[in-house]
């Protein structure tokens, strides 16, 4: 069986956000500095050994977090109608990297969202 690699970069970014609907602080808008982490996984590599350069791996990340940092959440086109919760923000940063990173030998294989340092969600497709 042929042997694959991990690529495993993380980033992170403040906002805020409050879920609708929660019985809870949590409903009231309140800050999260997110961690992320993406492993990404590559059935071959390139003539220089790498399986995908952690710079341009890293460069895609921040520039999707980018668009997130310093926000309100629910304010994103994307949680319009769905809370932005950790899980719903796990798929949304998986689906846009997997948009910009998939190839025939490289795959988005799971993203991390960490909301503080003891919770967090792993979203993956199977």
């Amino acid at each position: 069986m042929p042997g694959v690699y991990d690529i495993h970069v993380k980033d992170h970014f403040t906002a805020d956000h409050a879920l609708k609907g929660f019985d809870g602080n949590s409903s009231e808008s309140h800050e999260h500095k997110w961690a992320i982490e993406a492993c990404i996984r590559c059935s071959t590599l390139n003539q220089l050994g790498f399986g995908m350069d952690f710079k341009d791996a890293k460069s895609v990340l921040r520039e999707i977090l980018n668009r997130l940092d310093y926000t309100n959440l629910n304010d994103v086109a994307e949680f319009g109608s769905i809370n932005p919760t950790a899980e719903n923000l796990a798929k949304l940063i998986y689906t846009e990297l997997s948009r910009q990173l998939n190839t025939e030998r490289v795959r988005v294989l799971r993203v991390r969202v960490l909301e503080g340092p003891d919770c967090g969600v792993t979203y993956r497709e199977v």
